[in-house]
């Protein structure tokens, strides 16, 4: 059994974070499932050492896939207008390497894993 660089799940976790943070989703419950997908893709790297490109991608989609099951498709397509709601998802299929979100609608790349952007309104300042 290899041992998993830890760099390796903090940087996985860090952009899942970015993107759930991004997506207003990183509600205590949400970071539960991303610390458990964190764990359980632990496990797998050490079991496939040479699948370490694919760690983040897969934790993106552990996550994704959790949410599904308690609160709704994340993250949501903001990219096409007045289309009906519509999730991102990752690409490639595995993951990796160099992990995307991509419209399961128009097939187009929207932003690299760990950079979603909000589009919510402006933050009020002061």
């Amino acid at each position: 059994m290899e041992v998993v660089d830890n760099a390796l799940l903090f940087d996985a976790r860090a952009r899942v974070l970015a993107d759930l943070t991004a997506c207003g989703r990183a509600d205590a419950a949400a970071v539960s499932v991303l610390e458990e997908a964190c764990s359980a893709r632990r496990w797998w790297a050490e079991q496939w050492p040479q699948g370490e490109v694919y760690v983040a991608g897969l934790v993106a989609q552990d996550v994704q896939d959790a949410l599904l099951e308690t609160v709704g498709r994340w993250p949501l397509c903001e990219e096409c207008g007045d289309a009906p709601a519509h999730a991102l998802y990752i690409s490639p299929d595995l993951g990796g390497p160099d992990p995307e979100w991509v419209c399961e609608e128009s097939g187009r790349a929207v932003a690299e894993l760990g950079r979603l952007s909000s589009r919510g309104p402006a933050a009020p300042t002061g």
